[in-house]
């Protein structure tokens, strides 16, 4: 088995991206003394290297690097060591334009950026198996070496390539998929519109067509650009483990939904070693601090819910948003240590020194222009305390109440066009209820819709439009064995290639919710409906309304008005032991709270209304004990009640009966016994 922890490393791992070739080399040894100052334990290097290590074809010069981490390894500083395939040089591009992607409108996009990759052509495989194989050979036994990291956020900013190798591509690849044509015209339903194809030599990708296209073209073509990004980096990641066997393997994801729509992960994150991934914030107005926690179960459940490490996030403002505003005091320790109570075996950055040339010079860093004299800086000096001072809870398992179904392919599927109403947005739904769980201080994991779910009382589904058919069975087993399930409307509609389910609406979900859908009946932009329940609140909706035929689920709240006045719009079905409940349309906050305190009420979860709101609080747990953590996200100081008496790891004081938070702060209690 692979290893998958980083190599040497004994606390968790505190750094940044550390790009010393944009410095003269009289600045590197200021740096290992600030990294020595800071607390820093890992840093990624190489990852944009390309050009220095092979400055023209099959010339190579890897003495600066030689020095780099000769200098790391001195200071006690260990490598995440980068291929850096994400930007070949200019040479290769001159040598083989072909190898720069092509857009679905037939553009070619040029060399200048990062990513511009067509993972399709032959010469761009070959030379980064080649240069992948040169650093392997070189620095496997290397002291510094602690894991490898591939490529670099595999997706962003390009995924698919629409050329003709990806064309010749694409056919062997349906041809291994589908096995015959014939296979392939039945499962996208080509007799609509004469799409018929004689043979895999017609089938184009889906490029620039006068209309819409075929929706399950369009779906297959996704599948098929991620399983040629991961088919580039499973090819790298064997040569590393050939080359250099005990040496963890990874590559950055970017699992937060806003962010990246282009990559399965759950896919990807069988083939690393170590799961690790990026985040920002979108500072949009929204709580950024539930996207984060969202962000870090979704990459925890992506890991198999295994330890996984922040690879990157920044200590103050990023560059790339219409408004990038600096983190508050204190937030950045906060922003770090929740991704920690979330899984993370580490907090790292982007990037060590921050830039003064390039795109991202005004994207904040560890060191900042302004140098030592900083508040970054004293607070990444801290914040490296803090760190340290959380070794102990290294490779424990944080502890999820709830569970929340995923799932990157109907993603995809929802998203492509004329679907009812563009109004409706899956994300929107995933962010919707995982914030209202959030709020009831309730812990979630992400799972397959495939997945065993019996471990979890309540489950979930905010908007998965294609389910498969065992999808369904799994979840209707899941209820009838004593769970308790929340759908959300638009969901089980299609099977796995956009085809819509035979009978009534929702197709894999009718038996366990046990009704039928007459019909949709999207609302017109701005127009929303009001829901009446005996004896509960009156609930406000818009965007979405249908026409619900309850077959054995009982109406909770009734449409009020709109064309659907009168009918059923939040049902329960109670199936065998447990209960699934439906909700028809988008509610707002208060209406998702109210619908999910309904259904919480039918499991044994425990009611924790002693929690103040945007105070998390998570545990983890393993042979070294249960450190629960308590992040304070408000302005004002907030009491936690223990319910087991402990240590706090960050000031060393003892905890008992209720643990003090100071606003804006976190504790971390080892929890006695």
């Amino acid at each position: 088995m692979p290893e998958t922890t980083p190599r040497g490393l004994t606390g968790l791992a505190f750094g940044g991206d550390y790009n010393p070739e944009q410095w003269p080399e009289s600045v590197w040894r200021e740096d290992v003394r600030l990294m020595r100052e800071a607390g820093v334990t890992l840093v990624s290097v190489g990852i944009f290297s390309w050009a220095l290590l092979e400055p023209s074809p099959g010339e190579h010069d890897f003495g600066w690097l030689d020095r780099v981490l000769d200098l790391l390894h001195e200071n006690g500083v260990r490598a995440d060591l980068g291929t850096p395939t994400v930007v070949p040089p200019a040479w290769f591009y001159r040598a083989h334009p072909d190898a720069l992607p092509v857009t679905a409108g037939g553009v070619r996009l040029a060399f200048g950026s990062r990513g511009a990759i067509c993972h399709s052509n032959a010469a761009y495989r070959a030379a980064a198996a080649d240069i992948t194989t040169r650093l392997a050979e070189r620095y496997a036994g290397h002291p510094a070496l602690a894991m490898w990291h591939v490529h670099n956020e595999y997706g962003v900013p390009v995924s698919a390539c629409y050329c003709d190798s990806c064309a010749a591509h694409f056919r062997r690849w349906l041809e291994r998929e589908y096995g015959g044509v014939d296979a392939v015209n039945e499962a996208w339903g080509t007799a609509f519109w004469g799409q018929r194809y004689a043979g895999f030599e017609e089938i184009d990708p889906p490029r620039l067509t006068p209309t819409v296209g075929n929706p399950a073209q369009a779906l297959d073509y996704r599948r098929f650009a991620d399983a040629t990004m991961r088919e580039n980096f499973t090819a790298e990641r064997d040569i590393l483990h050939r080359l250099s066997p005990g040496v963890p393997v990874t590559t950055n994801f970017m699992t937060a939904l806003s962010q990246c729509d282009s990559v399965d992960y759950w896919a990807w994150g069988r083939e690393v070693d170590l799961v690790t991934n990026d985040h920002y914030l979108i500072t949009d107005g929204r709580r950024t601090h539930v996207n984060l926690a969202m962000a870090a179960d979704l990459t925890r459940s992506v890991a198999g819910g295994a330890p996984w490490l922040l690879l990157e996030h920044s200590t103050s403002g990023v560059n790339w948003q219409p408004r990038n505003p600096a983190k508050a005091p204190g937030q950045m320790a906060r922003n770090s240590l929740a991704h920690v109570a979330r899984g993370s075996d580490g907090a790292m950055f982007f990037q060590w020194r921050q830039s003064r040339r390039g795109a991202e010079k005004f994207h904040s860093a560890m060191l900042p222009h302004g140098g030592t004299d900083t508040r970054v800086w004293r607070e990444v000096v801290e914040l490296g305390a803090s760190v340290d001072a959380l070794a102990p809870l290294g490779g424990t398992r944080t502890e999820a109440d709830v569970a929340v179904l995923w799932d990157w392919n109907s993603w995809w599927a929802q998203n492509l066009d004329w679907r009812p109403s563009e109004d409706h947005d899956a994300r929107e739904r995933a962010d919707a209820f995982y914030e209202a769980l959030y709020d009831r201080h309730l812990t979630v994991d992400f799972a397959r819709p495939e997945a065993d779910l019996s471990r979890y009382p309540l489950v979930v589904v905010p908007a998965l439009y294609l389910m498969t058919k065992a999808a369904g069975d799994n979840l209707r087993a899941y209820v009838e064995n004593g769970g308790t399930l929340v759908v959300s409307y638009f969901s089980g509609i299609v099977d796995e290639h956009d085809a819509v389910h035979e009978g009534p609406y929702p197709g894999a979900l009718r038996d366990v919710l046990g009704l039928t859908v007459e019909e949709f009946s999207p609302l017109p932009a701005g127009e929303r409906v009001r829901l009446t329940g005996p004896g509960g609140p009156e609930l406000d909706a818009d965007v979405w309304t249908e026409f619900v035929v309850p077959r054995g689920a009982e109406t909770v709240w009734t449409y009020a008005d709109g064309l659907t006045a009168g009918r059923p719009a939040v049902t329960r079905h109670r199936l065998g032991e447990g209960t699934a409940w439906y909700v028809s349309t988008r509610l707002g906050a208060e209406g998702l709270d109210a619908v999910l305190g309904r259904a919480v009420g039918d499991t044994p979860l425990a009611p924790r209304a002693d929690l103040p709101r945007d105070v998390e609080v998570v545990r983890r747990t393993g042979e070294p004990g249960t450190f629960l953590f308590a992040i304070n996200h408000t302005a004002a100081d907030a009491q936690v009640p223990l319910d087991t008496p402990g240590t706090e790891l960050l000031t060393g004081e003892r905890a008992m009966g209720r643990l003090a938070v100071p606003a804006g702060a976190v504790r971390v209690v080892r929890l006695d016994g």
